[in-house]
C-alpha cells in the first residue's frame, strides 16, 4: 500500500469512529428525550419501531442502488466512503465478513446523522412540547439502518451461529440465499439488504430501472459504467428497457 492509500484509508478509519461516536450521542440524546413517552404511548412507539425496521430495508436498497449504479470511487469523500465499499464488495463478496464493527458500520452513521439530527429537532423538549411519533420512527429507521451492515455481512457468513440462522430462516433478517441473488453479474436486482422483504415489489413493479431510464434521459449518465464498464453499462441498459410493441399489420 503506498503513502497516499494509507493515508487515504487512515482518514477514512477516522471519519468511521467519528461517524459512530457523533450517532451513539445523538441517538442516546433521542432516546432519552423520548423515553418518558413511551409507557404513556407504548403501542403509538411500537408502531413507529415497526414502520421504521420495514422503511430501513427500503432505504438499504435505494442507497444500495445508488452506490451500485451511479458515480466514480474517486469522487472526494463519497467515493472512498461510501462508492469503493460497494463495488469492491462485487468483487470479494466475502472481505466484509472480515471487517470489524467500526469499519463495517461506519459509513451508515455517516449518513444517518442528519436524520438523527431532525429526530432530536423535533422530539419532546424539557416543556413536553414536541412530536414523538415522528422522532421515534427517525431514531427506529437509523437504528435498522445500523444494522444493515450488520445484516448484510452475517448473509456472507459460511456457517452463521444458531440464532442468526434461525433469523434468516425466518426471513427476520437478510438471509444469504435471498442476497445471493444480487451478487449474479451484472448486480442489478435484490438491492435491499436490511430483511429483503422490499425486494420482491420493487422488482416486480420494475422501480429501480424505471428510475435509471429517467436519469439516463435527463443527464446522459450512463449507469454502471464505473463499475462494469461502458459495453457492458450499455448492453445491461438496453436490455432493461421495456421490449417495443410490434405494430399490427394493416
Amino acid at each position: 500500500m503506498s503513502k497516499g492509500e494509507q493515508h487515504a484509508s487512515g482518514a477514512i478509519r477516522r471519519l468511521d469512529w467519528a461517524s459512530l461516536l457523533s450517532y451513539a450521542a445523538l441517538l442516546g440524546w433521542l432516546t432519552v428525550r423520548l423515553a418518558p413517552e413511551v409507557p404513556h404511548r407504548p403501542w403509538f412507539v411500537l408502531t413507529a419501531v415497526l414502520l421504521g425496521y420495514l422503511a430501513a430495508d427500503l432505504v438499504s436498497g435505494a442507497v444500495h442502488w445508488a452506490a451500485d449504479t451511479w458515480g466514480s470511487p474517486d469522487l472526494p469523500v463519497v467515493g472512498p466512503a461510501l462508492l469503493q465499499p460497494f463495488r469492491e464488495h462485487h468483487r470479494d463478496p466475502l472481505a466484509i465478513t472480515q471487517h470489524d464493527f467500526v469499519e463495517t458500520n461506519g459509513n451508515n452513521c455517516l449518513i444517518s446523522l442528519p436524520v438523527l439530527g431532525v429526530a432530536v429537532w423535533l422530539s419532546p423538549g424539557a416543556d413536553g412540547k414536541g412530536s414523538v411519533f415522528l422522532p421515534a420512527f427517525l431514531g427506529a429507521l437509523v437504528f435498522w439502518v445500523l444494522l444493515t451492515n450488520q445484516f448484510h455481512k452475517w448473509a456472507h457468513l459460511r456457517e452463521p451461529p444458531p440464532l442468526l440462522a434461525f433469523l434468516q430462516r425466518w426471513h427476520l433478517i437478510l438471509p444469504p440465499a435471498h442476497h445471493a441473488l444480487h451478487h449474479t453479474r451484472p448486480f442489478t436486482t435484490h438491492y435491499c439488504i436490511t430483511t429483503g422483504w422490499l425486494n420482491w415489489p420493487l422488482g416486480w413493479g420494475r422501480i429501480f430501472p424505471a428510475l435509471e431510464w429517467c436519469i439516463t434521459a435527463c443527464t446522459g449518465a450512463l449507469p454502471r459504467r464505473d463499475d462494469l464498464g461502458t459495453r457492458e453499462a450499455a448492453q445491461v441498459m438496453a436490455d432493461s428497457l421495456p421490449p417495443r410493441r410490434s405494430s399490427a399489420p394493416r
